[in-house]
Formats: structure tokens, C-alpha cells, sequence
């Protein structure tokens, strides 16, 4: 990017004043056409976010992340510890999708779909705005005397805040420990759940402290997002940015005077209202050029665009353009960068694919004992084993059992006489397998079992049969 004259701003941030102290931004109420498909694009994904963890699809929850138990669902596909490998093509492939849009179209992630932007600008801002009023309002009450108004603003949007936090911690809540045990806890009552009620606790305070305080320093100093994007940013990025070309000229911005005609006069299109700072929730100058506390939420365009249409100059002051764009007037070009990025993301895409219709619904692991040496049983030599079936089906298995498919054999369960796998749960236990030593190929031999529900095949599995070193 063009270094600009003056980056002194760049020595600090506009939320820390001289003194190190925490400067309160109190952002102008935006309005604006792309300001009006942020909140209907905000409305939907609060819809979905507040839902997802209550869809089911097959008995299956839409989206949940059980750490503690293990489990995660996505779109509604059970993920177990034995499938963490898809687990993990997923979380690369949300990597590069960021980095592939963040190379094209900058930090329009945190502006549009993130879920903090989102609670902050279009839940908690919005009510703040309707409680205290606008911009200068919100000053005026913050210098204001603790009189019988301002405790009565105060003490109603705080309450307010306090009761969004805690549905939202139920939400994430229900996202961890799954919406049938969030449920279960609700019937309950706290105080036979009082390890989940801690925790709802903590997650209502976290929530509380992150929009009555906190706020926009999460994107600013919390989220590494934002350096990030200062490895990823190019000339050929779109972000949001200050046509300075256009907005300076050769004598810089100057305020608006209407009997003059700017054209000749060689001053810039930008009539400093600065407006553009007052709207932005972050506190930047976006003349100032990039900067990682830009979170690209356009709020700054539709201000410029209606300050530049009631002095009837263009729109496009400020807008999604690239370095390029602003200074050699090219337009916006696929670069071999992108698509570096997007053929590794269409092969993860594939390879993520294709392992969703190579993976199980049942997983069967047999493994020999360690350390246990095999025994003689009359004719038959004999060797122990454990077994785990997970079943991730929503369809209880009643009538579970193993059969040896080579070499023949015989096998049988330890301490089980019926073995039943519960629907999304695992079952393990001990079994020992006799074979004929005439049919071993020597000390290890490999052998293939089967493992049936009635008369349904449900997974195939092999493993290592440890004989005399004496047979072959």
C-alpha cells in the first residue's frame, strides 16, 4: 500500500487514549443500503445460530461440539475420536477458505459473518441505540451526572445485556453438552446439575463482560485475525478503502464550500466531516488506509455515500476497491495466488467428500491383548483379545456378535452373554478366539472377523493371531 504523509496512528489504537486509559467509542447510528443487507444477512445467521444446536436430522443434532465427551456433529454427520481425521480435512478446509477470501475480498468475514461483529453491532449496539440514543446522546449521558436518568438507562440496558448473555450461554451451551442434556438440565433443576450450572455461569459472565466492556477490543486486541491479514493483503485485495487518489488530489481534503467549484480548485472530493471515524464501531480513520482494527463492516461507505450525495459529488469515495484499482484503475483479476488457494481447497473439498462416503456407521476394533501369551485349550490354541464397537447410527444394536471368518474358529465373549451397542455410544469388553494349530501359519497369523446385527453385516475387521513359534 501507499504510505501516506502522516502514520502516527499507527503508534496506537483509537480505543487506548495518551495515557494508556481505555477510550470509550461511541459510534454514530449507521444507515445506509449495505448497512440494511448486513442486518438481514446478521437476522439469518442469529436464526441459524440459535437453532442449530436444535435441528435434528436423523436423530442426529444439527451441529454439536462435545469436547469433553468427544462428539461432534456436523451438519448432523456423527464424528467419533475414530474419525478425527475427518474432523481435521474439516477444520483445514475452513483455514483456506479464509485465507482464499481474505487474499480476495480482505476481512469480510469479520464484518458479515462473524458471530462476535454480529451480537455486538446488530443485538447489543442496536439496544444501546434505542436505551441511550445516538452518538452524541451516549456522550452527553457518559459526561452526565449519576442522576435518576442515567441510573434508569443504565440499569435497564444493563439488565437487558445481562438476559441476552445468559440465553446466549445456554445456546453455547447447548452446542457443548448437546440440546437433549441442556434440556434435561432445565427439567432437572440446578441444583442436581450444579457442575453444568457452574458453567452456565462462567459462560453468561464471559459473555456479559465481552459487550458491557470488552466490546470492540476483541476484534482489536483478542482475535489474531487481523494481524493475519496483514501476511494475506495484497495490491490486488479487495477491501474496504479510501479512494485517496480522488479524495486528496493535489491540495488534500478541505471542508465544503458549494460556491467554489472543486474541480478547478485542485482540492480532494473528501470535505473532512469526518463521519466517517464517528460511524465506524472500531474508532479508525479509514483515510488513514489499512489497518488491522478495520473489520470491513462498510459501516464508513454508506456514511461517505450520503455525505457525497447531499454535496453532489459521486458516490465511491470509500468503497470495496484494491490498491490497484484506486491508483492504476485496473479492475479486479483472479491472481495465480487465488488460485493456488482455491485448487488446494477444491481437492480438500474432494477429499473430504470422498471420505464421508468411505466412512462407517459402525467401527469395530480388535486388538490382541499386550502382554498376554496364548494358552492351549485341549486341541486348540487360544489367544485373548479386546474389542470396541462404536455405533453412530440412532438405531440401537440388540444382537451384536463376532464371527471368525479365517482361519475356522471359534469365538467367545467374556462375562457377556448378550452384547447390545446402545445408538451414539461404544461398547468394549474381552473375547478369546481357538483355532486349530493346524491351521496356523506360525507365530503371528493373520485372521479376518466379521461382525454381525442378526443377520446384518455391520463391519469387518482383522487382526493378529500370536501361536507357537513350533507351528507353521
Amino acid at each position: 500500500m501507499s504510505k501516506l504523509p502522516d502514520e502516527n496512528f499507527r503508534d496506537s489504537i483509537a480505543t487506548i487514549d495518551k495515557q494508556g486509559k481505555r477510550s470509550w467509542i461511541f459510534a454514530k447510528i449507521p444507515k445506509g443500503k449495505l448497512y440494511e443487507r448486513r442486518k438481514l444477512l446478521s437476522y439469518f445467521l442469529l436464526l441459524f445460530l440459535f437453532s442449530a444446536p436444535f435441528i435434528k436430522i436423523n436423530g442426529n443434532q444439527f451441529l454439536l461440539f462435545n469436547v469433553l465427551e468427544r462428539k461432534f456433529n456436523i451438519f448432523s454427520f456423527p464424528f467419533w475420536p475414530q474419525d478425527f481425521h475427518i474432523f481435521v480435512i474439516v477444520m483445514i478446509i475452513g483455514v483456506v477458505s479464509l485465507a482464499l477470501f481474505t487474499v480476495a475480498f480482505g476481512r469480510i468475514f469479520c464484518g458479515w459473518f462473524c458471530p462476535q461483529t454480529i451480537f455486538m453491532e446488530m443485538v447489543f449496539r442496536r439496544i444501546e441505540f434505542w436505551i441511550e440514543g445516538d452518538r452524541g446522546a451516549q456522550i452527553r449521558l457518559s459526561k452526565q451526572a449519576w442522576d435518576a436518568e442515567k441510573i434508569r438507562k443504565r440499569i435497564i440496558k444493563w439488565f437487558i445485556f445481562y438476559v441476552i448473555s445468559f440465553i446466549i450461554a445456554n445456546v453455547f451451551l447447548a452446542y457443548l453438552i448437546g440440546s437433549d442434556e441442556l434440556f434435561k438440565f432445565i427439567t432437572e433443576g440446578p441444583l442436581h446439575n450444579t457442575k453444568t450450572l457452574i458453567a452456565l455461569i462462567i459462560f453468561t459472565y464471559v459473555f456479559y463482560f465481552i459487550y458491557i466492556s470488552f466490546r470492540e477490543q476483541v476484534c482489536i486486541i483478542a482475535c489474531p485475525y487481523g494481524r493475519l491479514q496483514g501476511v494475506l493483503l495484497d495490491d490486488k485485495s479487495i477491501i474496504v478503502a479510501y479512494d485517496y487518489v480522488r479524495g486528496e488530489k493535489e491540495l488534500g481534503r478541505a471542508k465544503f464550500n458549494k460556491q467554489e467549484d472543486r474541480a478547478t480548485t485542485g482540492k480532494g472530493d473528501c470535505i473532512d466531516c469526518k463521519l466517517c471515524v464517528h460511524v465506524c464501531p472500531t474508532g479508525i480513520d479509514i483515510r488513514n488506509g489499512t489497518q488491522l482494527e478495520c473489520t470491513n463492516c462498510t459501516a464508513c461507505i454508506d456514511e461517505c455515500d450520503t455525505i457525497m450525495e447531499s454535496v453532489g459529488m459521486p458516490k465511491g469515495l470509500i468503497r470495496y476497491a484494491s490498491e490497484d484499482e484506486i491508483v492504476k484503475k485496473e479492475k479486479f483479476v483472479f491472481t495465480t495466488r487465488m488460485k493456488g488457494y482455491a485448487s488446494v481447497l477444491v481437492i480438500l473439498t474432494g477429499v473430504f467428500i470422498g471420505m464421508l462416503f468411505l466412512r462407517n456407521d459402525v467401527e469395530a476394533t480388535i486388538l490382541h491383548l499386550p502382554g498376554q501369551l496364548f494358552q492351549h485349550k485341549g486341541e486348540n490354541i487360544s489367544d485373548i483379545f479386546t474389542f470396541k464397537v462404536v455405533n453412530k447410527t440412532e438405531h440401537d444394536f440388540n444382537n451384536v456378535y463376532f464371527k471368525l471368518v479365517s482361519p475356522k474358529g471359534t469365538i467367545k465373549l467374556v462375562g457377556i452373554d448378550h452384547l447390545m451397542v446402545k445408538k451414539q455410544a461404544l461398547t468394549e469388553g474381552t473375547l478369546f478366539i481357538e483355532i486349530n494349530p493346524a491351521l496356523l501359519e506360525g507365530d503371528k497369523t493373520n485372521i479376518k472377523i466379521e461382525v454381525y446385527n442378526g443377520k446384518d453385516l455391520i463391519d469387518t475387521e482383522t487382526t493378529n493371531f500370536i501361536g507357537p513359534r513350533s507351528f507353521n
